[in-house]
C-alpha cells in the first residue's frame, strides 16, 4: 500500500530532493562569486581634463590601428608620444576607464585553449550607417499612390 501506482511518489520525492540540491548549489555558486568591478567609477589618477587629453590620443590610435591588445597599445603609444601616461599599469587603469566612459569595447578573440583581449573603439553613430534618403523617398512614393 505505501507504493501505491508503481512508485510514482516515490519519484516525486526523489525529483523533488535533486531540484533542492541543485537550487542550493545554484544559490551558493551565486552568493560566493565576487562582484564585478563598476568601471564607471573608476579614478583616472590624473585630473580629469588630462585623463580627457590622454584619452583621446588613445582613441585616435585605437581608429587608426583597429583593435590593439594592451601591449601593442603600450608599444604605439610610445611610438606616437602620448604625454601623460606614467606607465603601462597607469595606461591600463585609462583603458578600463574608457571602457566604463563607453568609448572603448573589449572583445575576446578565442583561439582553442588561449585567449587574446583587444580593445576596439565603438561605433560613433550606427544610425548614420544606414542611409536616411531613400527611405523618406520611398513614403513619398508610398503616399502618392494611396492619394490616387
Amino acid at each position: 500500500m505505501w507504493f501505491a501506482g508503481g512508485g510514482g511518489g516515490l519519484r516525486k520525492l526523489c525529483r523533488a530532493f535533486d531540484n533542492e540540491i541543485t537550487y542550493n548549489s545554484l544559490l551558493v555558486r551565486y552568493m560566493s562569486r565576487e562582484r564585478a568591478v563598476n568601471v564607471r567609477k573608476i579614478n583616472p589618477k590624473v585630473p580629469i581634463q588630462e585623463a580627457y587629453a590622454i584619452s583621446n590620443s588613445l582613441y585616435d590610435l585605437f581608429k587608426q590601428h583597429g583593435p590593439l591588445s594592451v601591449p601593442n597599445t603600450w608599444l604605439r603609444a610610445q611610438e606616437a608620444g602620448v604625454s601623460g601616461l606614467n606607465s603601462k599599469t597607469h595606461m591600463k587603469l585609462l583603458l578600463k576607464w574608457m571602457r566604463g566612459k563607453k568609448m572603448l569595447k573589449l572583445i575576446c578573440n578565442q583561439v582553442g585553449s588561449s585567449k587574446k583581449f583587444f580593445h576596439t573603439v565603438l561605433p560613433e553613430d550606427p544610425l548614420q550607417v544606414q542611409p536616411a534618403a531613400p527611405v523618406e523617398h520611398h513614403k513619398q512614393a508610398f503616399k502618392k499612390k494611396r492619394s490616387k
